[in-house]
């Protein structure tokens, strides 16, 4: 059992509450820990303190009671290989605690007290001199621009019902262009392409059930075509649980792909930046309890 750890919150997240942070860091400290706590409003700002943590601490246990976007920003911040991160379910769609099947905050403590870790591999985006990770997922196109879309405002008030509004607009604004997928394998033309490194989406959605956090590499989700019929057809594949599949779909595994086109991308529910991109796995980036 670890003597310490550090609990970072964000007071914006989803499913946060001030009465959740202090219960879960006196069931933290009732585990032996000496338990500090740290608000973050920002996946910058998580960036930042994650960035410290590693500095002033070898090994650190650093817990997260946030949804997948301050999870993504501490990600961002750790040292390769240089952390132990758990997590409690405190955000809106809280997909990386579904993906480790923790559905309560209190879960989330047993797994910690329990102490069983596995490493997890990330993905490593590149545009130009940027480098950024993520946990999750990567989507370029449609699904960048749904996300592109929400703003902060429609976040807090709606939820996961501000990505609905948001791709409701998307779908009747209507979206050209297309991207080139290019790896291992060969090169393929799409309208739109999500690379996962989970298998979850959106909540408790399986979007891509052969992938794992816990293997280095994708299975790589794209749509060929982007009408409305096409992504409709597709987002309800994506809600039969069975993920997306049909003639509009094409899936593949890869461990590094590069993808060109102008189109956005959002990384774990936020949005990063355009295309054109690099995109590669990277093993073995920290611990995670489970």
């Amino acid at each position: 059992m670890r003597d310490r750890c550090t609990l970072i919150v964000n007071p914006l997240s989803g499913g946060f509450s001030p009465g959740k942070a202090g219960k879960a860091q006196s069931d933290l400290e009732q585990l032996g820990m000496a338990c500090s706590v740290l608000e973050t409003m920002t996946p910058a700002e998580a960036s930042h303190r994650a960035a410290a943590i590693c500095r002033e601490e070898t090994d650190p246990l650093i817990v997260i009671g946030a949804g997948d976007g301050t999870i993504n920003g501490v990600v961002n911040g750790l040292a390769p290989g240089a952390a132990t991160v758990a997590v409690l379910p405190f955000g809106t769609s809280n997909v990386l605690s579904r993906e480790l099947e923790i559905f309560t905050p209190e879960e989330g403590i047993d797994r910690i007290a329990a102490g069983r870790t596995k490493p997890v591999s990330v993905g490593l985006i590149e545009k130009d001199a940027v480098k950024r990770y993520f946990l999750l997922m990567a989507g370029i196109g449609f699904d960048g621009a749904v996300v592109k879309g929400v703003g902060p405002r429609e976040k807090r008030l709606l939820g996961k019902g501000a990505y609905v509004l948001s791709a409701l607009r998307r779908l009747l604004a209507g979206e050209t262009g297309s991207l080139r997928v290019e790896c291992e394998a060969g090169h393929l033309d799409c309208h739109s392409v999500i690379v996962c490194n989970a298998s979850k989406y959106a909540g408790n959605y399986s979007l891509a059930p052969s992938a794992s956090l816990f293997e280095p590499g994708f299975q790589v989700v794209c749509l060929e075509q982007g009408n409305r019929a096409c992504l409709l057809r597709s987002f309800f594949a994506l809600l039969s649980g069975k993920g997306m599949n049909g003639r509009n779909t094409r899936t593949f595994h890869a461990g590094e792909l590069e993808i060109r086109g102008d189109k956005p991308l959002q990384a774990d529910g936020d949005f990063y930046f355009h295309a054109p991109v690099h995109v590669r796995a990277v093993p073995d980036f920290m611990r995670v309890v489970v």
